[in-house]
């Protein structure tokens, strides 16, 4: 775009860079627990900090993952993002705001599936879209479509106790995208799930939001686990954090390439993979034996 000068000739602006979607600007978060009670019945209060000096950015449609030990802050970072936590000093920032309740645009996905065991699984579905006002046929319409896109057409009438873990994870999954939110927080949504129905619902969440990276409704993805293979598996990018307090050891870009959903068992074996995994596990070791032996994690 040209602008003109004090001199008169007009002169081409640079493009500005887009503004992140996410930003946390030397964000710290201290929490205040209480204390045992000594012999004489007196407690007190100690200081947890859970956050040290959290700077990042992340941009519409990228999937980060945020990969560390508990302790380290991870869902605390998720907690700020959904509003239900403000930081003790610092800035986070969510579309050019401080997030807060409620945000009808995010989708926040739990390590239990946290299913309401009165409602059958298209009951649990239609949930965010009853919050959201729509009617009733438009929700039941909706509830089905995504059962069916996450391998459970039919099964929309059983409630949870008659669903596997696998599957009350697939309702738990086709709930969060229902009303089609752009920014998914997952708290370690595969942890409680055996290696390969871990691996199939991996598959399938990223063959879904790959899909919608080309349109208009660019899902942006903040991903929270203790497994790095599964971070640098589906993720843009992973976020190495150390806990006590919790900081971050590494920011690495995952070279690998898009769309991977139907490729992630054969992905996991090759040697790009390992190198990256080997890079990530390395400098968190370090960073851990830094911190052991008094010295500044490099």
């Amino acid at each position: 775009m040209a602008t003109r000068t004090e001199n008169g000739p007009a002169a081409t602006a640079e493009p500005s860079a887009p503004s992140p979607l996410i930003s946390f600007k030397d964000v710290h978060q201290v929490f205040r627990l209480q204390s045992a009670k000594d012999e004489n019945g007196a407690g007190g209060t100690r200081d947890l900090v859970a956050l040290q000096g959290i700077d990042v950015e992340i941009h519409s449609g990228q999937f980060v993952a945020l990969v560390g030990a508990s302790g380290c802050g991870k869902t605390t970072m998720l907690n700020m993002l959904a509003g239900l936590v403000h930081p003790t000093s610092g800035e986070v920032v969510l579309d050019g705001t401080a997030p807060e309740l409620p945000n009808m645009d995010i989708g926040y996905m739990f390590a239990r599936d946290a299913l309401l065991p009165w409602r059958t699984a298209r009951k649990n579905v239609e949930l965010p879209l009853e919050t959201r006002g729509w009617n009733r046929r438009e929700r039941q319409d909706r509830a089905r479509e995504m059962l069916e896109l996450v391998g459970l057409k039919g099964r929309e009438s059983q409630y949870r106790l008659q669903l596997s873990q696998g599957m009350r994870q697939r309702v738990a999954l086709a709930r969060t995208l229902a009303a089609d939110p752009s920014l998914l927080l997952m708290d370690e949504p595969f942890a409680a799930l055996d290696a390969r129905t871990k691996l199939t619902l991996q598959a399938e969440f990223l063959r879904i939001w790959e899909q919608h990276q080309g349109g208009d409704r660019r899902k942006t993805v903040v991903f929270v686990t203790h497994d790095l293979q599964e971070a640098v598996l589906l993720a843009d990018r992973v976020i190495v954090m150390l806990p006590h307090p919790g900081r971050i050891a590494e920011d690495r870009v995952i070279d690998l390439p898009r769309p991977r959903a139907e490729d992630l068992g054969e992905i996991q074996f090759t040697d790009e993979f390992q190198r990256i995994t080997h890079d990530l596990f390395e400098r968190l070791e370090g960073a851990i034996g830094s911190r052991a032996e008094g010295r500044a994690p490099r």
